[in-house]
């Protein structure tokens, strides 16, 4: 395994990585979901309720891995809030800097899954209510990085992100960046940002929206000339990372899928536990393909979020 780099010459930070998220749990239903409207009833095989929000399970994926994490959002103080906060608190991320908006409520998405394919609904509640403004320079001062994910479903904090990590930068914090899909199309604000970026995290189809490229290899190669590291996600195929000239590929392991949702979150979460140690690239993308792979083998993002002991099983037999 590859010796943490730490810098001995400054402080200790308290937090490897803050992250500044939306807050919501997922409610997931499965079975053969043919749905009709017209006041029709459906049995589903099974309902749970579990942690949900790209942010999140980012941030559990992380606590899992070794990562000592602290969250930023805003939730309701609801039902669905307090579970959040509860789940994410037992799981070792401090979630002292969340702002509870007693007048407001938290949001929920319902993920209706059949076999290996599943659509979300989401009621948006307070997931959009961080601001910038929100994340102190004290908070900042705290961190050793600080990641964003679901770019677009954060629409207060959208508009004050490139002063964010501006701030953040000058601080001596690194940031990473996973916008999700965009709805509209139109990616507004991303190349803005990209310049603050150290570590970017989209999937295949993703960055090949953004650049406009034609394959995931040649928005890479795009992606990096304003980014430090760009890592994208290929789903059964792998993923891909460039830095600077360096461009590595890798596969995934053989696991039996249950469930996606989460799977990239996660793989976020091992690439940063590798960045943050100042592992080789080929490395970090390695344990990222593996804590997403395996990720899936439960429903939910992270019923199946393996430690750092079981993902470097695997990692270590990539590598042999």
């Amino acid at each position: 395994m590859a010796k943490n780099t730490r810098s001995s010459s400054r402080p200790e930070r308290p937090y490897d990585l803050l992250v500044a998220g939306e807050i919501n749990p997922d409610l997931i239903l499965s079975g053969p979901l043919a749905l009709r409207f017209g006041q029709s009833e459906e049995v589903v095989e099974s309902a749970v309720l579990a942690v949900g929000s790209s942010s999140v399970i980012l941030a559990c994926g992380a606590t899992r891995l070794g990562l000592r994490v602290a969250f930023v959002g805003v939730c309701g103080d609801d039902l669905f809030g307090r579970f959040m906060l509860g789940e994410m608190s037992r799981r070792g991320i401090d979630v002292s800097h969340v702002r509870v908006d007693p007048a407001g409520r938290t949001g929920l998405s319902v993920i209706l899954r059949r076999e290996r394919d599943h659509t979300i609904l989401t009621y948006p509640g307070l997931i959009g209510a961080l601001r910038a403004e929100d994340v102190s320079d004290d908070l900042l001062g705290q961190a050793r990085h600080l990641h964003v994910s679901s770019l677009f479903l954060q629409t207060a904090l959208r508009p004050g992100l490139p002063s964010l990590f501006a701030r953040a930068r000058a601080a001596g914090l690194s940031t990473s960046l996973d916008t999700n899909w965009d709805p509209s199309g139109a990616w507004r604000g991303v190349h803005q940002l990209l310049p603050l970026v150290d570590v970017f995290l989209p999937n295949e189809a993703e960055a090949q929206a953004i650049t406009g490229a034609d394959s995931a290899e040649e928005a890479a190669e795009m992606l990096s000339r304003v980014c430090r590291t760009v890592a994208v996600k290929m789903g059964g195929r792998g993923a891909l990372a460039r830095s600077g000239q360096q461009l590595v590929r890798v596969s995934p392991p053989d696991v039996i899928v249950v469930d996606t949702v989460g799977a990239g979150d996660t793989f976020d979460a091992g690439f940063l536990y590798g960045f943050l140690h100042g592992w080789p690239l080929e490395q970090a993308l390695r344990l990222a393909t593996v804590c997403g792979s395996l990720s899936t083998r439960a429903a939910g993002g992270t019923a199946a979020q393996p430690t750092l002991a079981e993902a470097m099983v695997y990692v270590d037999r990539m590598a042999g």
